[in-house]
């Protein structure tokens, strides 16, 4: 279904230099490593960047690099580039893709690219809209229950800073395949080689919008404040998708990207006879610092140069009952907002922005609670299978 593209490179990595390195000294090191004059070196892609404080009185910037290798005698690394052509996917009706967050977005984006004219539904509003919404329940408590934080164009991600991390083995490079369709859509370039890649809620703003774009420009449509509210089964058979209690669309695919706070539209597929199966969450709150306590833990003497980025830290504890605690989404010089979804719930995540230029930093602290903590849920036998590609990206609740 997939097709690769090879090209011949040679992967140098580990490449150490002071954080605050002049312009020239990667090509030079990368010379020296291949044993070549800097000026033969050939044409290379920065594919890592990364920070290493560890050793505070000598902090490092650390690269991944490839190298074109058609005129260096040393070991080719073929790096696969993932290309959306070839498929052999035939529909009857256009796939139905719901939930408009990340994963929603590039399921779309994918069919659409394939020439499956997906139909994206959306329950919330468009990301110029909902922003209106988000800020004005920011600034008086006016909740809208199907325009806030968790829903619109864009998931809850479009209010959490944009994280780009994953840890998936990415064998078949499909992290780079969707890095650069975010660069396309105006993502700053950096994020290709970022070891914590992230875009920014400024940003993100603009990305998702030119996505949607993209999505309608290969024959996509893309339909907002619109709620899948039922399913059509015919002989044990998908044939549409009932949306705001009448509509129905023809569908015989529906991929279900729905995020977690879609509650009702759960119980409605619960109740609908879909498969469900209770699984591990967490729950925790949100903890707030100076921003310059955490550069100054993480950094010593270097804390506030201003060739390094807002420090971050990940802290973990593993207690006597087998449980952990654990720091997650964390938010260099960033904000905690409220992200309530539903009246009277109280949610509560953290966003940045590009810059990450808040005074404090902020990450949720969190517990892990199995299917053994609360009432299983009865799972029930479906005679059909649906796409279940729900966003693992967690909201910190």
């Amino acid at each position: 279904m997939q097709q690769y593209s090879l090209a011949d490179m040679i992967r140098i990595r580990d490449i150490a230099l002071p954080f605050d390195h002049a312009e020239p000294a990667l090509a030079e090191a990368i010379a020296q490593k291949l044993g070549i004059e800097p000026a033969d070196l050939p044409h290379y892609t920065i594919i890592r960047k990364a920070i290493d404080a560890r050793k505070k009185h000598r902090i490092l910037a650390v690269y991944t690099v490839d190298v074109e290798a058609d005129e260096i005698p040393n070991t080719k690394f073929q790096t696969p580039k993932l290309e959306f052509k070839g498929w052999k996917l035939e529909f009857r009706n256009a796939p139905v893709v719901v939930g408009s967050g990340p994963c929603g977005l590039f399921a779309a984006l994918a069919l659409a690219q394939a020439g499956l004219k997906p139909i994206l539904i959306e329950r919330g509003k468009d990301v110029v809209r909902r922003v209106k919404d988000v800020q004005a329940f920011w600034k008086d408590g006016r909740l809208d229950p199907e325009s806030n934080v968790p829903f619109g164009e864009g998931g809850a991600g479009t209010f959490s800073d944009g994280k780009l991390t994953t840890q998936i083995k990415d064998k078949h490079n499909r992290v780079r395949k969707i890095l650069n369709e975010l660069v396309d859509a105006g993502a700053p370039e950096e994020i290709l080689y970022q070891a914590k890649p992230h875009i920014g809620t400024d940003n993100l703003v603009r990305v998702v919008k030119h996505i949607r774009e993209k999505i309608l420009s290969l024959g996509g449509q893309v339909r907002f404040e619109t709620n899948l509210t039922g399913i059509v089964v015919n002989d044990s058979t998908l044939t549409g998708a009932i949306v705001n209690g009448g509509e129905t669309i023809a569908a015989d695919a529906l991929v279900l990207a729905l995020g977690h706070s879609a509650r009702d539209t759960f119980e409605m597929l619960y109740e609908a006879g879909v498969a469900m199966e209770a699984k591990p969450f967490s729950i925790g709150v949100r903890i707030e610092h100076p921003q310059t306590l955490i550069d100054k833990a993480q950094y010593g003497q270097f804390a506030g140069h201003p060739k390094l980025p807002a420090a971050d830290y990940k802290l973990v504890h593993h207690c006597p009952n087998g449980r952990s605690a654990y720091t997650f989404c964390m938010c260099p010089g960033g904000l905690v907002i409220a992200a309530s979804s539903e009246p009277g719930g109280i949610v509560t995540n953290g966003m940045s922005v590009y810059r990450r230029n808040n005074p404090n930093a902020n990450s949720a602290l969190l517990v892990g609670v199995t299917p053994e903590d609360f009432a299983k849920l009865s799972i029930s036998n479906f005679p059909f299978s649906i796409l279940n590609a729900n966003s693992q990206t967690e909201n910190c609740k």
